[in-house]
């Protein structure tokens, strides 16, 4: 048996990332921001649990990421499509990024990644 986690986020990018990006691919120079938001809506999925963050990715949906909280340093989070949705960046304690693109609910997403960040360390101090 597996330790139960509980899931807040489960699902892919905004789907308004890729509207907004098949339209400006009507113009040939942001064809390569076209390209881009349809293979992050066709293989592209996040899984933000109590314990971890999950990213599914790559060709076909081939690589993922698994990042636990206790390694995490920090998270800043940018809007992007009016507020709609926006992009993510965990900066783990080694130095390294993990990005989240066309986040949908990036805000309440980020307050949790804090909270949860946050509740590790307190706990790490206490001990």
């Amino acid at each position: 048996m597996g330790i139960r986690e509980d899931v807040y986020y489960e699902g892919g990018p905004h789907i308004g990332d890729l509207i907004l990006n098949c339209l400006l691919g009507l113009t040939v120079v942001c064809l390569p921001l076209t390209v881009g938001a349809i293979v992050r809506a066709i293989w592209l999925r996040y899984r933000i649990t109590d314990r971890r963050i999950s990213v599914t990715g790559g060709w076909m949906g081939r690589d993922r990421s698994d990042v636990i909280y206790s390694e995490m340093a920090s998270v800043v989070a940018v809007p992007r499509g009016l507020g709609s949705w926006g992009d993510m960046v965990v900066t783990l304690k080694d130095g390294s990024r993990l990005e989240l693109r066309a986040m949908p609910k990036f805000r309440e997403v980020a307050n949790y990644i804090s909270e949860r960040i946050a509740a590790k360390a307190s706990k790490k101090a206490s001990t």
